[in-house]
């Protein structure tokens, strides 16, 4: 990626109509503006004229922004060992704009008209590249929530009053055996053992109150210990 010619500086920090409003924005029906993918639509490829030097880029809209006000035109090169340029744009500078693909096919190549300030018409422009995938904002939603969910247990588990190294011993317990939880700045483990700082493998021992066989709740004692006691 490289940003070979960059566009003049309105084209980053806006522009003025010279009667003191903006230009490039796009207004819809009520007064509310229009979202910028649906004025530059995703993976179509367009010409895009910016102020003040009247610039024109061509290239495949690569993604948009609409907190920031930006639009990313991505146009491959042939002619050097980069594999493509990037130009990022405030919509304000944008003075006119016109799609010449309407969404560009996989596997491609775009033709330089030899200018060499990136522009092309729309016969010599062929901008082939990967088509975007589709994106579902409900399954990006369920992920951000699971996100959260899985965020949110993980803090249940950190102990604010114990140390790092009993914090290491909780971890490690709680991989290995699930049913881990603090009891003040000690770590029970499956309900029958307990690891009192400073976490040692010296530091386990079986509750009285655990249940059950002998046999077995010395093994989970030893398998305790082993796990503790690992570097």
């Amino acid at each position: 990626m490289s940003s070979k010619r960059n566009p003049s500086p309105s084209a980053v920090t806006g522009a003025s109509d010279g009667n003191g409003g903006s230009v490039g924005v796009g207004v819809g029906a009520g007064g509310k503006r229009k979202s910028l993918n649906d004025e530059y639509p995703v993976n179509s490829v367009m010409e895009i004229t910016i102020s003040p030097s009247n610039e024109k880029l061509t290239g495949l809209v690569y993604c948009t922004d609409d907190i920031s006000n930006t639009i990313v035109l991505k146009k491959s090169v042939n002619y050097t060992t980069l594999s493509s340029d990037i130009w990022v744009l405030n919509a304000n500078s944008v003075l006119d704009k016109k799609v010449i693909v309407e969404e560009a096919p996989a596997a491609s190549v775009a033709k330089d008209n030899g200018n060499g300030n990136g522009s092309a018409s729309a016969e010599e422009t062929v901008e082939l590249a990967m088509s975007l995938k589709n994106v579902s904002r409900d399954l990006i939603e369920k992920k951000e929530k699971r996100a959260i969910m899985l965020a949110e247990d993980s803090f249940k588990h950190i102990n604010q009053k114990a140390s790092p190294e009993g914090q290491v011993v909780f971890d490690r317990l709680l991989k290995a055996c699930n049913e881990v939880v603090w009891s003040g700045e000690s770590i029970l483990v499956l309900n029958q053992i307990v690891v009192d700082p400073p976490y040692g493998k010296d530091n386990c021992q079986l509750l009285k109150s655990a249940g059950g066989d002998g046999t077995l709740n010395a093994n989970s004692l030893e398998r305790v210990k082993r796990i503790v006691g690992a570097a």
